[in-house]
């Protein structure tokens, strides 16, 4: 997937297209995180968590190669693939945070509430990030390579956030927890991340 994203990156240079440019490019830099992740903190990461950081980031650049203009439900596909990476993200923080503090104690039950609430407030800030991508635009005449496409649009991106938080804040228990309690471990082992 990230020999394709480069060569979406060639392809956007080539044909002057600088959405294609920034999406693969955003993409294909998101993708080397776990390799980051494994190398600067030392945590050895599934194979299936790299594989569905660049599933996830591999959709959306080719959903901005053409696939959102054409394939109706491809954005709801996105938005649920990266709500859920978002998802883990918070999963794994939060997980950390009770592994590694004795005073601070998270009921079972809390996670899926805090998975699907971080998930839901994150997916806000980004359609607000988006709806000032479009003022801007609108104001300058410069293409952005987001863009959001009224308040119908916007509502069903954070159900599909939603569902995407919702399947990881269920499913996280099983297969994240393992990755938190190793973030946990790095902080107190050493006493700094870096």
């Amino acid at each position: 997937m990230q020999v394709i994203l480069v060569g979406f990156i060639g392809y956007g240079l080539w044909t002057g297209k600088p959405k294609t440019v920034t999406n693969a490019a955003a993409g294909l830099a998101i993708t080397f995180v776990p390799a980051i992740i494994e190398r600067n903190y030392r945590i050895a990461l599934d194979p299936f968590l790299a594989f569905w950081i660049t599933t996830a980031v591999f959709l959306h650049t080719l959903g901005s190669a053409g696939l959102y203009a054409t394939v109706g439900w491809w954005d709801h596909l996105t938005h649920g693939a990266s709500a859920s990476i978002i998802a883990a993200i918070g999963y794994i923080v939060v997980r950390a945070i009770d592994a590694h503090h004795d005073e601070i104690v998270l009921p079972t039950r809390f996670f899926v509430v805090f998975v699907v609430s971080f998930v839901l407030a994150f997916g806000v800030l980004w359609e607000l990030f988006e709806f000032g991508l479009d003022v801007f635009a609108a104001a300058t005449g410069i293409e952005m390579p987001l863009a959001q496409h009224g308040l119908d649009d916007t509502v069903k991106d954070l159900q599909f956030n939603a569902i995407g938080a919702l399947i990881v804040g269920l499913w996280g228990q099983a297969y994240l927890t393992g990755v938190g309690e190793k973030l946990a471990e790095r902080f107190t082992d050493t006493g700094d991340p870096g």
